[in-house]
């Protein structure tokens, strides 16, 4: 059955400044034929001037000069610096975007979006609704609703087809690009980083301050970067600098009938002189939707390193009786990030201890075992420890309790405080059965509440 439904143009940018951090989130578009323009309605006339980098030698001087008119719909103006007809994502994106952020990120973000639709009373009722949604964030300059006029865009039909695209899809994909250059271009000078999304992701728990760290940890290296990747999908999570904005958006100008903006995007960085991809994981967006942009088409893409809840395991030592391949140690399957345990020919009895600095009260756990369908663990189970003693190679536990045993080579409990209330020590992982294949575990993950201090 062909889903015939079309998702209107809508442009999200959520700017989150921290420390002079600033983030974009930029929503999926939808492919919107030429048409006779249309009056505009007289609630959506106020005109915003756009607020520019002077930093930007290409402003400056209004170098390759680039007028776009741009009309508040609604919000305030902060003082610091898509329309579907069939599974609309915007409004489930916004509050994700500010549920999932604390107070004090919350007080540092702007929230942009672009209507970039020309069906004036879709966009009415798309701001009221916004409106009611989100009143306080628009009163408070956390959230800006923006437009731009149809006749600012050049031709987005009868385009030149390259890789043989069916009209309708070149359609799409210039007019994508032509939002998003739009955008990019309005939120030049707010900050200085710039962070892309969709109109139908869910963000993780706290993605702000996990992008700050990440951004820091990076400005501390010497190598040159113009392109930092928070999910491996498409064009969600694509962090830029701020500075280089100004470029990007006349670089997607300049190229919009040429190729998709992902691709584009992948040109503007080696361009920029970043030649390897920067992907950062766990992912902290994650694709929502099952209706694509163009022509209302399914789409259940989903990114497999999205973490909903960004952990925070304890400090804790990791040891393992498995012989380790190359530099892929115990530690590395605890600690966040890409790294992973990876052990040779695992055997009945063998495991891998988690030893906790302080008693912990465990109330989740999450394990991920193996890569592309291999090297998972076969047979295993999870036992909680107390009592730790240490031997001149390493510590454990003198006390173990099993809580349960590996399915498809995961492992992952919640509720774990009802059944075991009383602060655990270690937590061990501990093979069953014997297998030819060697062992990797991507991940172990657990959630955690304050134990109540000593009377």
């Amino acid at each position: 059955m062909r889903i015939h439904s079309k998702k209107k143009n809508i442009v999200v940018a959520v700017l989150l400044v921290i420390g002079g951090l600033y983030v974009i989130n930029h929503c999926d578009f939808l492919a919107v034929f030429a048409r006779s323009p249309e009056t505009v309605h007289h609630k959506l006339t106020w005109q915003a001037d756009r607020l520019v980098s002077m930093e930007s030698w290409i402003d400056q001087a209004d170098y390759l000069s680039f007028n776009v008119s741009y009309q508040l719909l609604a919000g305030v103006l902060p003082t610091q610096q898509i329309k579907r007809k069939k599974g609309s994502y915007l409004v489930p994106t916004l509050k994700s975007i500010f549920s999932q952020s604390s107070p004090e990120e919350r007080s540092f973000m702007v929230v942009v979006v672009l209507l970039a639709d020309f069906d004036v009373s879709w966009r009415v009722d798309t701001v009221k609704e916004i409106k009611s949604a989100f009143a306080s964030e628009l009163e408070q300059g956390h959230l800006l609703v923006i437009h731009v006029p149809q006749d600012w865009y050049p031709p987005i039909t009868g385009l030149k087809r390259n890789f043989n695209d069916a009209p309708e899809r070149v359609t799409f994909r210039s007019k994508q690009n032509l939002d998003y250059s739009a955008l990019i271009h309005y939120c030049a000078g707010l900050g200085r980083y710039y962070l892309q999304l969709e109109d139908d992701v869910f963000s993780a728990k706290n993605f702000l301050t996990t992008i700050k760290k990440r951004v820091e940890e990076q400005e501390g290296k010497k190598s040159t970067w113009a392109t930092l990747e928070f999910s491996a999908l498409g064009y969600i999570g694509k962090l830029y600098k701020s500075a280089h904005l100004p470029l990007l958006a006349r670089f997607l100008f300049i190229f919009y009938q040429e190729m998709p903006c992902d691709w584009l995007m992948n040109h503007f960085r080696e361009v920029m002189t970043q030649k390897e991809t920067i992907l950062f994981k766990p992912s902290l967006f994650q694709h929502m939707g099952t209706f694509s942009s163009f022509q209302g088409t399914y789409n259940k893409l989903k990114d497999k390193d999205f973490e909903e809840d960004i952990y925070t395991n304890p400090s804790a030592e990791v040891y393992s009786d498995m012989s380790t391949y190359q530099k892929h140690f115990p530690k590395l399957a605890w600690d966040a990030g890409e790294g992973f345990f990876w052990g040779r020919t695992p055997e009945k009895g063998n495991y891998l201890t988690v030893v906790f600095t302080e008693p912990t009260v465990v109330t989740g756990i999450f394990v991920e075992t193996g890569s592309g369908g291999k090297d998972i663990l076969e047979s295993g189970e999870v036992e909680m420890g107390h009592n730790v003693v240490a031997t001149d190679k390493e510590k454990s536990c003198t006390e173990f309790e099993s809580v349960g045993a590996f399915e498809n080579g995961k492992f992952k409990m919640q509720e774990l405080d009802k059944k075991y209330s009383s602060a655990s020590s270690c937590l061990k992982i501990k093979i069953t059965a014997t297998q030819k294949d060697w062992l990797i575990i991507t991940k172990i993950r657990i959630t955690t509440k304050p134990t109540l201090p000593h009377q």
